[in-house]
C-alpha cells in the first residue's frame, strides 16, 4: 500500500523521535558556597545557608559597644594631635598627613556616634572626654585605650616647634595607631565580638587603614632622621 504523499513527513518526524537518543539527567549544580570573611589576619572560611541566616541577624555584644565608645575617646586624641600639628610645624607634608588624620577620624566618630545612638546606647561627645581616664573594657585583655599619650606627652608636644614636634608628633601618632590596632585585635579576639555586619566592616578598615598610615608615618620619621 502506497502512503499518501501529505502522510511522509509525520512519518518521518515519528521516526526521528524514535531513534533520538535519550539525554541523561545530570544532578542539579551544588548550591554556591557562602564564604564568610576572617577577622584581619585569620582566613575566611564556608558556612552553611543556615548558618548565613543566623549571622544576618547577630546582634551588637556589650564588647562591640564598648569598643565603639572607646574608640571615639581614641580618634578625639588624634583629632586633638592634628590641631598642634596646624600651628606647630613648617613641613608642607606634615600638613597634608594631619588633613588626612582629622578628616577620616572625624567621619568616623560620626559614624560611630550613629551606631551607638541606634542602638540606645550612649555616643560619648569627644569634646568631654579629653582627659578622661582610661577603663576595662569587658571581654578584653588588655586596657581599652592603648597607644594614647598620657597628658605628660601632649604637654611635651604642645611645648615643641618646627622639626622637633614633626619627630615627636609622628613617633607618638604611629604609638597611637598601633594602639588602635590592638583594640581591633581584641575585640575580634573576645568570644562572640565584632559579628555584627558594621562592627565587622568599620573594624577591618580601622586595621587596614591604619596598618597603611603607620608605613607611611614611619618612611616620613626615617626621613627626619
Amino acid at each position: 500500500m502506497q502512503i499518501p504523499r501529505l502522510a511522509v513527513p509525520y512519518v518521518a518526524l515519528g521516526l526521528f523521535a524514535l531513534c533520538r537518543p535519550v539525554l541523561a539527567q545530570t544532578p542539579a549544580d551544588p548550591p554556591p558556597q557562602i564564604v564568610q570573611p576572617g577577622a584581619p589576619g585569620q582566613p575566611s572560611r564556608a558556612i552553611g545557608a543556615d548558618a548565613a541566616r543566623d549571622l544576618s541577624h547577630v546582634q551588637a555584644t556589650p564588647a562591640d559597644v564598648a569598643f565603639m565608645q572607646g574608640m571615639i575617646h581614641h580618634h578625639s586624641q588624634a583629632v586633638e594631635m592634628v590641631e598642634l600639628l596646624k600651628t606647630r610645624t613648617a613641613s608642607h607634608d606634615m600638613q597634608l598627613l594631619g588633613q588626612r588624620i582629622e578628616i577620616s577620624q572625624q567621619d568616623e566618630i560620626k559614624m560611630m556616634q550613629h551606631w551607638l545612638t541606634a542602638r540606645g546606647q550612649e555616643a560619648p561627645d569627644p569634646n568631654t572626654m579629653r582627659d578622661m581616664p582610661g577603663m576595662d573594657m569587658p571581654g578584653m585583655s588588655t586596657p581599652m585605650m592603648p597607644g594614647m599619650l598620657t597628658p605628660e606627652q601632649m604637654k611635651q608636644l604642645a611645648a615643641a616647634k618646627g622639626t622637633a614636634f614633626d619627630r615627636l608628633f609622628l613617633e607618638g601618632m604611629i604609638r597611637h595607631h598601633g594602639g588602635a590596632l590592638t583594640m581591633v585585635h581584641d575585640l575580634f579576639a573576645t568570644p562572640g565580638a565584632g559579628q555584627d555586619s558594621e562592627i565587622f566592616a568599620f573594624a577591618s578598615d580601622v586595621d587596614a587603614d591604619q596598618r597603611m598610615e603607620i608605613d607611611r608615618m614611619s618612611s616620613m620619621l626615617k626621613e627626619l632622621h
